[in-house]
């Protein structure tokens, strides 16, 4: 029997489109919630480096009990997912949580790669999209040719004659509106999200699920509390589940364990409410199931039978964790050893599903879906306590079975300014890209390009440089490819203190026509570390913390007149992107150091003599 009071719609769209905006409106025009209860904007993005960043990262539950304009009340469950390429992971397993989708798109920008991604997953599982075209209020937007690429896509993706008859609204998340008719949106007419609200209702399917056959619900994401453990949250897909009664839990390798549910969560608003049972098509959390993890089934313990786990895209990015074991190590962190190291990536791997983690005893391989999505684990971990050292990103390639050897290969757009396409094109040449798009719209440029996984590491600080900051960029990852051969590395060389100590104003200056800085007077430094950019290909070795002899000739004070340029700030982010394969990145709670892997002179010369040809 099929359940007409339920809903379960995600929202997926290319980052920045305005997906979590526009929950905001739905929850706050929901007469759900009293005024002032709701603070500030992208209530969902609770994580602080969401906030920071400006983007979603983790998907989010939330819930709004809705009364049509007849009086007839509805549950909607809402489900926020990511817009960046690096966190599909999280998209792809939510998925299955939703009968429908809300495909947003912005109204200047239009199609964009992730566009593409999100809507061939929802299209895989079996959703139809409602289309939302949003950011209307903009005054360059261009709802109709939007459309027309939408439709377009959709064709691409081989979608069937009743997706392509997709409904369409008109919307602005940051004015609170959305529309039906294109010409009050255009004129600036419409209100209030109601008619989004009737939309979900209208075309958003009914949970088509039998209610009367033996419980069968999957969990698709984790949560975690310190007081209960954690938390599985997942869907009922058939029969009814509740509170305080045993269930099996079936893993994906086949093993089967019986416990009792101790707690049972249905959403409700921006949290959830502890309920005695949840039925057929709804969503739930659940407490009190030891060792539950994401992709396990829970069945009637008579008739136990497991849902197919959700297929998850291979990791296109590899990088080593390894212990801090420099000078400075233990300085700074709470969690310094390998075994701290292993219990806080194993307890990533129970709700991050695109992660890969290969132990090798003193380190660890860990992969991912690319540099952002490593990045956020890595900065998490410093906040958390934790003090490590990690090696250059690596691709990770495939053996076809003809025995070749293929590398992930990403769909890169660019919006770029006109006089700068000489630079860019120059740039992504060098990096094994080959265009397969370009428009030319006015005093800027729109270009595709197939480029290697590889040949984005460094990319975007290069492409705002040649472009004078005015770059739009956006990648997604489009399949395994032949190798397109090699990709020089870093075109400077770097600057290697030869000694330990604090950096000083007198060394600085005697260095500032060798390069660019890293570090600034004051800051300790170690042998070993790199502390600036050599303004030729080669290594230099340096000594940043030299001191000035003072004679009855010389005052102390001589040089506090000098100026010093600023010195290059290193974040994460950077770092990652520009070490070498000889080089690690020192990540502690308050630093970021980039560093040799040998830390003695002698010994990279040693090394440098075994790897030569």
């Amino acid at each position: 029997m099929q359940r007409t009071d339920i809903r379960n719609v995600a929202i997926i769209a290319h980052v920045d489109h305005g997906k979590t905006t526009l929950v905001d409106q739905l929850l706050r025009q929901s007469g759900q919630f009293r005024r002032g209860e709701l603070h500030g904007e992208c209530i969902l993005d609770s994580n602080p480096l969401e906030r920071e960043r400006g983007i979603t990262i983790l998907s989010k539950n939330c819930a709004i009990d809705y009364t049509d304009r007849r009086g007839e009340p509805c549950h909607i469950n809402i489900v926020d997912t990511p817009g960046h390429a690096d966190f599909s992971g999280e998209v792809e397993r939510v998925l299955r949580m939703a009968d429908g989708v809300l495909l947003l798109v912005d109204a200047a920008e239009g199609v964009m790669p992730q566009t593409r991604y999100v809507l061939s997953k929802a299209l895989a599982t079996g959703l139809e999209p409602l289309v939302v075209i949003n950011k209307m209020d903009r005054p360059d937007a261009r709802a109709v040719k939007v459309h027309e690429e939408v439709f377009d896509l959709l064709v691409e993706l081989g979608a069937d004659d009743h997706a392509l008859g997709f409904p369409t609204i008109y919307a602005s998340g940051r004015g609170g509106w959305a529309t039906t008719d294109l010409a009050a949106a255009q004129a600036g007419q419409a209100k209030d999200v109601h008619d989004l609200f009737d939309a979900i209702l209208r075309h958003i399917p009914v949970p088509d699920l039998p209610s009367d056959a033996p419980l069968q619900a999957q969990i698709t994401t984790l949560d975690y509390n310190d007081y209960v453990g954690r938390i599985g949250i997942g869907r009922v897909f058939a029969g009814v589940l509740k509170a305080g009664v045993d269930v099996a839990v079936l893993s994906a390798d086949g093993q089967m364990k019986v416990q009792r549910i101790g707690q049972l969560f249905r959403f409700h608003g921006l949290g959830r409410i502890e309920v005695d049972s949840v039925g057929t098509g709804d969503l739930f959390a659940v407490v009190g199931l030891e060792g539950i993890d994401i992709g396990n089934t829970l069945a009637d313990p008579d008739h136990p039978v497991a849902l197919p786990a959700t297929p998850i895209d291979e990791p296109t990015l590899s990088m080593t964790f390894r212990i801090n074991d420099s000078p400075f190590a233990g300085r700074e962190g709470k969690y310094v050893t390998s075994r701290q190291l292993r219990e806080r990536l194993e307890k990533e791997l129970q709700s991050n599903v695109a992660l890969r983690v290969e132990d090798r005893g003193d380190e660890f391989i860990v992969s991912g879906r690319g540099l952002l999505h490593l990045g956020i684990l890595l900065e998490n971990m410093r906040r958390e306590g934790y003090e490590l050292t990690v090696g250059k990103p690596q691709v990770v390639l495939h053996v076809d079975e003809h025995g070749k050897t293929a590398e992930p290969i990403e769909r890169l757009v660019l919006d770029v300014p006109a006089e700068a396409l000489g630079a860019v094109m120059q740039l992504l040449g060098d990096r094994r890209a080959e265009m397969t798009h370009m428009e030319s719209n006015g005093p800027r440029v729109q270009l595709e390009f197939t480029i290697p996984a590889r040949g984005l590491i460094g990319l975007r600080s290069r492409m705002l440089t040649a472009t004078a900051g005015e770059v739009v960029m956006h990648h997604r990852f489009e399949c395994f490819g032949p190798h397109r051969g090699e990709i020089a590395g870093r075109a400077n060389g770097v600057m290697v203190a030869t000694e330990t100590g604090q950096v000083t104003a007198y060394a600085l200056e005697q260095l500032a026509g060798r390069g660019v800085m890293f570090v600034q007077p004051g800051l300790d430094v170690y042998e070993g570390q790199i502390v600036g950019e050599h303004c030729r290909d080669n290594d230099l070795p340096v000594n940043a913390v030299r001191k000035k002899n003072l004679t009855n000739i010389r005052s102390s004070t001589k040089e506090a007149t000098v100026t010093l340029k600023a010195p290059r700030p290193i974040t994460l982010e950077g770092a990652l992107e520009y070490v070498e394969h000889d080089e690690y990145v020192e990540i502690t709670p308050k630093n970021v150091r980039l560093r040799k892997m040998h830390l003695k002179e002698t010994a990279r010369r040693q090394a440098a003599r075994k790897n030569r040809p």
